[in-house]
């Protein structure tokens, strides 16, 4: 006789809301710290300090989301959908930039069109120049520079995601529009871009989040948004309130961009018969003589902005600096790194595969909102999280202590906020999204008939997650660490504000050589960090493959 159900809620659904509070209680900091601020120095924030680097923000926004549009879209068209010479190479080579983090981005610009680089040098010999004050030349440390960089580094967001919606749509929209008349220029406008609006959507959602979270970029070019006014305000300022205030206005953009993603998600309605719907089978539209050559000097272009000159700058510092792999100051921070990056992974996952599993095992509303509300982490700043995080953990501090001082009469100092946990738990709340979603689609790949079966067999729920669904999941679960590992070794915005004293990442490292106008003595460790994030761009670049 079957048992029958009984009501409530079961325990996957408890841990679903833990790991849900566990990410929703830096946000209630900073909602806390703001309204418990001083009135006055609101009022200053609000009439000198915010409308300005709101308006700097947006503007960079703007102006990034326009530029990756236009490389992003224009480029996955051509490799989708086009044939032309170099296409195989350059629809790999066009995720390239995605390994470049922006701060190491900017920092190699400055050195290549500073007046001692190559630009202004080989511009002065043409025309015979030979001091600053005879000419003008762009100045990268702007807002102009910072868009450049920003581009050139974040369109692959839109790349990809534009180049996985145009394989799906196949050839059949775009052969009956050619039926009725249509050239390749009114199917491109008419028909496959208007299919492709929420994948262009999701792809620019991601560029600007990914450019509100830049610290290291905008300070190094003189931007004063409205993340450098966090980190500003708390550290130069020592008005902990009044970057919790700024970070609410940011929290602003943060929910107005997850709500235009989200939106244009829910209108991703268009079907495409299996026979239609693979790229290989489409015929595409070959492109001879000066057009194959200018699709091609097009795809070149952002390759050679984003991805080579950034690593042929620093690699040419590196080379001259062979000797400062051994330095110690470098393998110190490089094994701070690797210990941080390994317990941010290694937590991150446990966490996210906990929501994954309780979404597949119980379908209920409860662990649906709490699944999304673990989600929101991505969304955050570092620079607000950093805040996030820094206070409660602090409070969890002093209660200890003081427990401590009182019944046993020694003090603990500070376990959680002084040492590098604090960046674990920044990191983890900020790249669970990546990892629950890496971890969801493993799991999208097993049959639910799976656990019906070994239920069936007789054994227990915590049987069949330990023999039965971990041993298939393997993959995506390795994948996932891999991923939140590199993530965080990149990370620069919350491990600036929450490392301890004298405890430097490669990232942190990186960035004070290059605040101190050290770009040369930083290209080790950068080399580091950019051959490391090259590995989840070939994992991208694989994964593609594989679908098409």
């Amino acid at each position: 006789m079957q048992r029958p159900v009984k009501a409530g809620i079961g325990g996957t659904t408890i841990a679903a809301l833990v790991v849900s509070a566990f990410v929703a209680m830096p946000i209630v900091a900073i909602f806390v710290i703001g309204l418990a601020g001083d009135g006055e120095n609101w009022q200053h924030m609000v009439f000198n300090v915010v409308p300005r680097a709101t308006g700097r923000t947006l503007l960079l926004l703007s102006l990034t989301g326009l530029f990756t549009a236009i490389v992003g879209i224009v480029s996955a068209w051509l490799v989708a959908s086009c044939d032309f010479p170099l296409r195989r190479l350059f629809s790999v080579a066009l995720v390239l930039p995605l390994a470049i983090p922006s701060y190491l981005a900017a920092y190699a610009f400055g050195e290549f069109l500073d007046f001692t680089g190559p630009v202004q040098g080989l511009y002065r010999a043409l025309f015979g120049f030979h001091s600053a004050r005879e000419y003008t030349f762009p100045d990268v440390r702007s807002l102009g520079g910072a868009v450049l960089v920003m581009s050139a580094v974040l369109y692959p967001y839109v790349y990809l995601a534009c180049r996985s919606m145009f394989l799906m749509q196949g050839r059949a929209a775009a052969d009956v529009a050619r039926t009725l008349g249509a050239g390749p220029w009114r199917v491109f406008s008419r028909v496959q871009i208007p299919m492709a609006r929420p994948a262009i959507m999701v792809g620019l959602t991601l560029v600007m989040m990914e450019s509100l979270n830049d610290i290291g970029a905008v300070e190094y070019l003189g931007v004063n948004t409205l993340t450098f006014s966090i980190y500003d305000t708390w550290l130069n300022r020592g008005s902990l309130a009044g970057a919790a205030q700024i970070a609410c206005v940011l929290l602003v953009f943060v929910a107005l961009l997850l709500w235009l993603e989200r939106r244009a998600r829910s209108r991703q309605r268009f079907s495409s018969q299996k026979t239609t719907a693979i790229a290989i089978d489409a015929v595409r539209l070959k492109l001879n003589g000066w057009r194959g050559l200018g699709a091609a000097a097009f795809c070149a272009v952002p390759v050679i902005i984003g991805f080579l000159v950034p690593i042929g700058v620093l690699t040419g510092f590196a080379l001259r600096r062979l000797e400062d792999f051994a330095e110690p100051r470098l393998m110190k921070a490089l094994g701070n790194s690797i210990a941080v990056s390994s317990a941010a992974a290694l937590g991150t996952v446990l966490l996210a595969f906990v929501l994954a599993y309780a979404t597949r095992s119980d379908r209920s509303r409860l662990t649906s909102g709490a699944s999304r509300l673990a989600s929101l982490g991505y969304g955050i700043p570092g620079t607000v999280l950093g805040i996030g995080v820094l206070i409660p953990l602090a409070g969890l501090d002093n209660l200890l202590d003081g427990a401590t001082r009182q019944y046993f009469g020694f003090s603990t100092g500070l376990l959680l906020s002084g040492t590098g946990f604090a960046i674990v738990y920044a990191a983890t709340v900020r790249f669970l999204t990546m990892a629950e979603g890496t971890i969801d689609a493993g799991f999208q790949k097993l049959s639910p008939h799976l656990d019906m079966a070994s239920r069936t067999l007789g054994r227990s729920r915590l049987q069949t997650l330990r023999e039965v669904l971990l041993p298939n999941m393997r993959p995506a679960v390795l994948t996932a660490a891999l991923l939140v590992f590199i993530e965080t070794l990149k990370e620069l915005s919350a491990t600036i504000l929450l490392r301890p004293f004298n405890f430097n990442t490669l990232a942190t490292l990186v960035y004070e050589d290059a605040s101190r106008s050290k770009v040369q003595d930083a290209s080790v460790a950068a080399i580091i960090i950019i051959m490391a994030g090259l590995i989840p761009v070939i994992l991208v670049s694989r994964s593609l493959d594989e679908r098409r």
